[in-house]
């Protein structure tokens, strides 16, 4: 499988006890929509599979995961940090009405003040707000999503209008 054929759903964060129990946190915004029977770390840039034995659900986007051939902590030590990844027809069904940050990666971002800036490349979260990342006169630009900054968002067009702070896009470009 490769990294298109599949979609981000979080990381391993730590291992857990001494059997090769691992700590999983999910960007995923419903990890229990999640079918978990085999997922994919990204390792040296090829996707590996990993067969889930057992998975235990947390109430803080986490989960203890065993994996098949796994049972040792060195060696769910080497999978900590690592990206983990299922394939896209493993991804759950959503409703039209229900929206996503994430569902703006590919957008086109237009200032209010400065007009067409650049396509949104990806989305991260973070505690209690996702940043947008895009390239701007060829420089890696990040950009709050918030409310204070989206004044309009065509999902027909896949377009966003913001007022990003003045002087935002100048810290990039003069780095």
């Amino acid at each position: 499988m490769k990294l298109e054929e599949a979609f981000y759903i979080g990381y391993i964060t730590k291992t857990k006890g001494l059997k090769g129990e691992v700590q999983v946190y999910f960007e995923y915004d419903s990890p229990e929509l999640l079918d978990l029977d085999v997922v994919f770390a990204e390792i040296s840039g090829k996707m590996v599979p990993y067969f889930v034995s057992v998975c235990k659900l947390q109430n803080n986007q986490t989960a203890n995961i065993c994996f098949d051939d796994i049972d040792h902590i060195d060696k769910a030590q080497a999978l900590v940090k690592k990206k983990i990844y299922l394939p896209l027809d493993k991804m759950p069904d959503r409703s039209d009405d229900d929206f996503h940050y994430n569902d703006l990666i590919g957008f086109m971002v237009t200032d209010e003040t400065l007009g067409e800036l650049g396509e949104i490349l990806d989305v991260n979260e973070y505690p209690q707000h996702f940043v947008a990342t895009m390239n701007y006169k060829e420089k890696e630009v990040l950009f709050p999503l918030n409310e204070d900054m989206i004044l309009e968002i065509d999902l027909d067009e896949e377009t966003i209008l913001v007022d990003l702070p003045e002087g935002l896009l100048d810290l990039y470009l003069t780095t």
